[in-house]
């Protein structure tokens, strides 16, 4: 088939590559190179930086609008049989969809999560499944019919960011599943139930701090679910500490108050409801990730020390 990309983040390589590699791909669009970095220099999308490594014969548009009608002429100028759009950050107009056939690829089981963290937004909620949605394109964000689904259990020891990885490379077959059903005139568009819509909105790193008080298991949802960005920010005997994998454990039968750490050599913090976390893979300011023994070897973590987050926790 011919086939027009559009994406930006990371969330479409995969596709992407497997496009590339069985169909013809007439163009590529992204969005356009940002500072990055404490220098800020200007760099492209994992989109862009790939098309120009992996097909710098395919032509590569950058524009600030896709809605621009120069811009908007020369997409349609591409021979396509469908346009695929993947993480690409803006909206594409009425006038740039008109007469063509356009799927989005969602990172979520629709109309469950529609915005821009639905991934985040499962592992918070704590979901127990999710996957990946083909939907057209609509004028309401996320709001197209549905084409295809994947599905795969969301196992609670993941990360958003593992998690991220995961459905990225489930999206490549879904994807080519429903170019190959739009090919052979097989597509079943199905409505979204509007009544079991959810919102995923986008995360700001105001978002990234845990409350202790709520039970461990609320709080791997909420550490799981902002790793790795915008991250958990936290403080032990004022030391800034990012967390990055726990799990909950079974709590002692003495309650201690919330953030206490009561066992320094296995990481266990005491959280609300008498339930208790162990810390596995923290980050100290300055530092790499590392398991909770070797930081705690390091810094001298002794029993009782406190272990606080809250709105306004400062990164590391």
């Amino acid at each position: 088939m011919d086939l027009v990309f559009f994406g930006s983040g990371a969330f479409g390589l995969p596709t992407l590559e497997r496009l590339a590699a069985r169909h013809r791909v007439r163009g590529i669009v992204t969005q356009p190179d940002r500072p990055a970095g404490r220098g800020g220099r200007l760099t492209p999308t994992p989109i862009g930086a790939w098309a120009a490594t992996h097909a710098p014969a395919v032509p590569l548009l950058k524009p600030g609008s896709v809605n621009v009608l120069s811009v908007c002429e020369a997409i349609r100028a591409f021979p396509a049989d469908a346009w695929v759009v993947i993480a690409f950050g803006q909206k594409l107009g009425r006038a740039l969809l008109e007469d063509r056939f356009a799927i989005n690829l969602h990172a979520s089981l629709l109309p469950r999560w529609r915005g821009a963290a639905p991934i985040n937004a499962a592992v918070l909620a704590g979901d127990a499944e999710t996957g990946n949605s083909v939907i057209t394109l609509a004028d309401r964000m996320d709001a197209g019919a549905v084409l295809g689904q994947s599905r795969r259990p969301l196992d609670p020891a993941l990360t958003a960011g593992e998690l991220h990885d995961l459905l990225a490379a489930d999206g490549p077959d879904l994807v080519e599943a429903v170019l190959r059903a739009h090919a052979e005139g097989t597509l079943a568009p199905r409505p979204q139930d509007e009544a079991l819509v959810t919102l995923a909105p986008k995360l700001t790193k105001a978002d990234g701090w845990v409350d202790l008080a709520q039970s461990a298991d609320a709080c791997r949802r909420r550490i799981h679910g902002l790793t790795p960005w915008p991250g958990v920010a936290a403080t032990l005997s004022d030391r800034p500490l990012r967390l990055l994998r726990v799990e909950p454990v079974p709590a002692g039968s003495e309650q201690s108050a919330v953030g206490t750490i009561v066992d320094p050599v296995h990481g266990i913090v005491a959280c609300g409801g008498g339930t208790a976390l162990r810390l596995l893979t923290v980050q100290p300011a300055g530092g790499r990730a590392m398991p909770w023994a070797d930081f705690a070897r390091g810094h001298r973590v002794e029993s009782g020390a406190m272990l606080t987050s809250g709105p306004g926790a400062s990164p590391c």
